[in-house]
């Protein structure tokens, strides 16, 4: 996918912004609809309780209370903290049929949810390190 086009008249400066207060990973991934290579993630294993926060806007994503190992190297969850937190949108990129999940209040991407989770939800919302930051209990 290319990168998100920005609603802020102010985007060349906002973009730049984000360029320095982001990692080259974090951009590339929230910006550019990137991907970090599997199993690199700071968070993939991770087990502190708390809450996963956009890196970019830090608004309240998922709680590790819905997150579990999925041996897919990502962080995944089985259900956001709420619903209107993300929004979702087919990604037919890379000859692929995926759907994309994005903060619904940045538009940053997030990742992708796949139908393979456990239940209740039986959703795998796989997530990208590089676009969390966690907040511990």
């Amino acid at each position: 996918m290319t990168s998100k086009p920005s609603t802020n008249e102010n985007s060349h400066s906002n973009d730049e912004h984000l360029k320095e207060r982001l990692s080259d990973m974090a951009y590339h991934c929230t910006q550019e609809s990137g991907t970090e290579p599997a199993f690199t993630g700071i968070y993939n294993d991770e087990k502190t309780q708390g809450t996963y926060k956009c890196i970019v806007c830090a608004v309240d994503l998922f709680h590790s209370a819905e997150k579990y190992d999925s041996r897919s190297g990502w962080p995944s969850f089985w259900s956001p903290i709420d619903e209107n937190s993300i929004e979702t949108e087919m990604d037919t990129s890379h000859g692929m049929q995926r759907v994309e999940v994005t903060c619904a209040s940045c538009t940053a991407h997030l990742g992708h949810v796949f139908p393979d989770g456990p239940k209740p939800t039986g959703k795998r919302f796989c997530i990208n390190s590089a676009c969390l930051q966690l907040l511990p209990e």
